[in-house]
């Protein structure tokens, strides 16, 4: 049977301004954000960087419960091309995918990193695509065996940021890949080229709209990411440059009942009492643009 669209929507911390990198801004505190986004509606949220919601599974379910949140997955940066940190980062791997299935998650959401502290030294080499395939599939088995599945998420900054780098990652290996409609833009991808070609393959979608004329200076180098995001890099849904509608109609044809995650990555300043409030009615307004597409999604495809 298929499910409303918005039924299959989460957020994440990053909404609330909640990122592991240093110096991205004013973190909030956890009750903080669970109950911004329980009040702006969601039911499930992804784990946000590691260690920011509790790890202990039973703890995490219990703040989540408390908020009427379900965990749907997490995001985990690892070092996949280097064969000498191989078993160090199977075991973060397994740690991860411990808390995330603990928490009741159902998607181990792996990223490519040259070091969790600096995401891209220097592009892969050939001799180390077969290295970042194979270790991509031991972290899948870790994943598999705690009933999760992995996905791979291209990312601006990392070691698979550029359509080429993405599609060689497809072609590496047999992993579903995480549509971010913001970060393959970002890394020079057509979005809606991406869809048509790997719909197959779009096991889970990272949803946010983009200001082009700033994105095309993050791209260039002349802002960094998170500089563009304070200038507004994301905006709601429909009020930025990508066909957002198109991209979701494409996805929902099949009726194959896809989770979106709501991210508009933030970084806020501490002592700014309006941000709290601008990013629930982010959020709102989104959400609403994405209600405003079911009628049109209702007839899409066959249900299932």
């Amino acid at each position: 049977m298929h499910i409303d669209l918005l039924e299959r929507v989460a957020t994440a911390p990053i909404s609330w301004g909640i990122c592991e990198m240093p110096g991205w801004g004013y973190q909030l505190p956890v009750e903080t954000v669970l109950n911004e986004m329980s009040a702006t509606g969601f039911t499930h949220t992804e784990l946000g960087s590691f260690g920011y919601l509790p790890p202990e599974p039973a703890e995490l379910r219990a703040v989540l419960d408390q908020h009427n949140l379900s965990l749907l997955g997490g995001f985990i940066p690892l070092v996949l091309h280097d064969p000498t940190q191989t078993k160090s980062t199977l075991k973060t791997a397994a740690a991860a995918a411990s808390a995330i299935a603990g928490g009741g998650g159902r998607f181990f959401i792996t990223c490519a990193v040259s070091h969790p502290n600096n995401w891209r030294t220097q592009p892969l080499t050939a001799s180390q695509w077969p290295i970042v395939a194979n270790t991509l599939s031991q972290v899948e088995q870790i994943a598999n065996d705690y009933g999760l599945a992995q996905t791979f998420h291209p990312h601006f900054g990392s070691l698979v940021e550029t359509q080429t780098e993405t599609t060689q990652m497809l072609s590496a290996s047999n992993t579903g890949l995480v549509l971010d409609t913001a970060h393959l833009l970002l890394g020079g991808s057509d979005v809606v080229d991406m869809v048509k070609r790997y719909l197959d393959r779009i096991t889970l979608v990272h949803i946010k709209d983009v200001n082009l004329s700033i994105a095309a200076r993050v791209s260039a180098g002349e802002l960094s990411l998170m500089q563009g995001i304070q200038q507004g890099l994301f905006p709601p849904l429909g009020q930025g440059g990508l066909p957002i509608a198109e991209i979701v109609n494409l996805l929902e044809t099949p009726r194959r009942n896809l989770w979106y995650v709501l991210e508009q990555d933030t970084a806020i300043a501490e002592g700014d009492p309006t941000a709290i409030a601008q990013l629930r009615l982010d959020a709102c307004q989104s959400i609403d643009f994405l209600r405003g597409l079911e009628p049109a999604l209702a007839g899409v495809g066959a249900s299932q």
